[in-house]
């Protein structure tokens, strides 16, 4: 079918409720940009699932970067959206305004050269992503051991999806997932083709064009319709059983699996990447993270895991905006509370 076919069928959906989960911040605001979710009838429900890197950072990482902050000889350098994370005294720009040493990029690679020119200053950055943005994260890790610059450290909160999806899985709310496809691009489709045997899920990996978006969610919605269980790839130009193997092979080379704390997650086993054995001087103290802790009223573990939509909470919108974030969930463009207040809808 066409595309205004595919948009016709989804708006005059008559099948069986469903409760689908989009797994990925960019599927979060393409969805409301182009207007399909908008569009989507009553009976279709879509969640909103921890693909928010910046979302899912516990407080105690963000404790652990403010205190690297404020001491003295310390600088901590994080892409912007870190820096208003709330942590449990203080969010990183609440550490620079009384005093400490933080700024931002946006491309890591680029404090290597203050580095050099600063050999005074020990620059801690703030290595937060997924799957998308974890080689680049290895590749400047190999750059500093290369080079052996002393004064360059990494505090990683790095994770990788397939294993958070399986555990919201396990509670049986959701019919379907719409999988990351730019995790995808690095991973392959193969770990997501095992989750979907494993936990007996339907799941359609899709793009991010509106074209792309109603293809697989026309897949999605058909076959949960249909209580088929398996993994459509409904983005094939760029998603390959394999991955990207070069990519692979660099993570493999530079991380170690382990279990990691998610914010409205808790821990779960096997889903964190460490700086690995070779490169583990780099380290800035990664490990031992505590069980996160929600600041008072706070729903993002909620909203997270789908128990609730962003407008469900009560601090949505009036004590909880992007200007004055109680939750990481409103901080992060790619946040399904700041998408959701932003877009003004509420569906």
């Amino acid at each position: 079918m066409k595309e205004k076919e595919l948009a016709a069928w989804l708006r005059n959906y008559k099948g069986p409720p469903l409760r689908l989960m989009e797994v990925c911040g960019t599927h979060t605001s393409a969805l409301y940009r182009s207007g399909i979710r908008q569009m989507l009838p009553p009976s279709i429900t879509f969640l909103s699932g921890p693909g928010c890197p910046v979302c899912v950072t516990p407080t105690s990482y963000i404790d652990k970067l403010v205190s690297y902050a404020l001491t003295p000889g310390y600088q901590v350098m994080a892409f912007g959206d870190l820096l208003a994370v709330p942590g449990s005294e203080m969010s990183l720009a609440g550490a620079r305004d009384r005093g400490g040493q933080v700024d931002f990029f946006y491309n890591p690679e680029d404090t290597l050269e203050l580095a050099r020119k600063t050999p005074e200053t020990t620059f801690v950055l703030a290595a937060v992503g997924f799957e998308t943005t974890a080689p680049i994260w290895a590749n400047v890790i190999q750059q500093v051991h290369e080079e052996q610059l002393p004064n360059v450290r990494f505090l990683t909160a790095l994770k990788t999806m397939p294993q958070a999806m399986a555990q919201i899985s396990k509670e049986g709310r959701i019919d379907g997932f719409l999988c990351p496809g730019h995790v995808a691009v690095i991973t392959g489709s193969k770990p997501f083709r095992q989750m979907a045997e494993t936990c007996q899920e339907t799941m359609v990996i899709g793009g991010f064009s509106p074209a792309e978006l109603l293809r697989a969610l026309s897949r999605l919605v058909l076959e949960a319709s249909q209580k088929e269980k398996g993994l459509w790839n409904e983005y094939p130009s760029v998603v390959r059983e394999d991955g990207n193997t070069r990519a692979l092979a660099l993570l493999q080379d530079v991380f170690t699996p382990g279990d990691a704390v998610w914010r409205g997650l808790g821990k779960i086993s096997g889903s964190g990447l460490y700086i690995s054995e070779k490169y583990k001087d780099l380290d800035a103290g990664s490990h031992g993270l505590i069980e996160d802790h929600m600041p008072k009223g706070c729903c993002c573990g909620q909203v997270l895991t789908g128990r609730i939509q962003p407008h469900q909470c009560p601090c949505f919108g009036k004590v909880c905006t992007p200007d004055h974030p109680v939750g990481a969930c409103m901080v992060s463009s790619e946040g399904a509370c700041c998408v959701t207040y932003r877009e003004g809808s509420e569906k």
